[in-house]
């Protein structure tokens, strides 16, 4: 009996050691998700507000028609979008990359 709960409390440490090496790694993953994403967003935020404040300077149609909420709803929804859209792809690469090696121990 003594054998058997000895083999279950090792048992137990390895997989409480191994959540938490998924869990430090999932977080990691996430981090860079956040980052990359936060970056494209500002990047997209900068172009889009460019491109849209230029056109609503130079073009009729846009003058006429983009009120500043216009203007605000399209530069949101571009940095929205460009953030969703390279966090999924920065999480889905990590882990990708983190499935396939596995981790190393320090």
């Amino acid at each position: 009996m003594a054998k058997r709960n000895v083999a279950a409390n090792s048992f137990e440490r390895t997989s409480l050691a191994s959540l938490d090496q998924k869990l430090a790694l999932a977080k990691r993953c996430s981090h860079e998700g956040v980052m990359a994403g936060a970056k494209a967003a500002v990047v997209a935020t900068i172009a889009t507000a460019i491109s849209t404040l230029a056109s609503v300077k130079m073009l009729p149609w846009a003058k006429a028609n983009l009120n500043h909420s216009a203007q605000a709803l399209i530069i949101s929804t571009v940095a929205g979008a460009a953030y969703f859209i390279v966090a999924d792809k920065t999480v889905l690469a990590t882990a990708r990359k983190n499935s396939f090696s596995p981790p190393s121990n320090p």
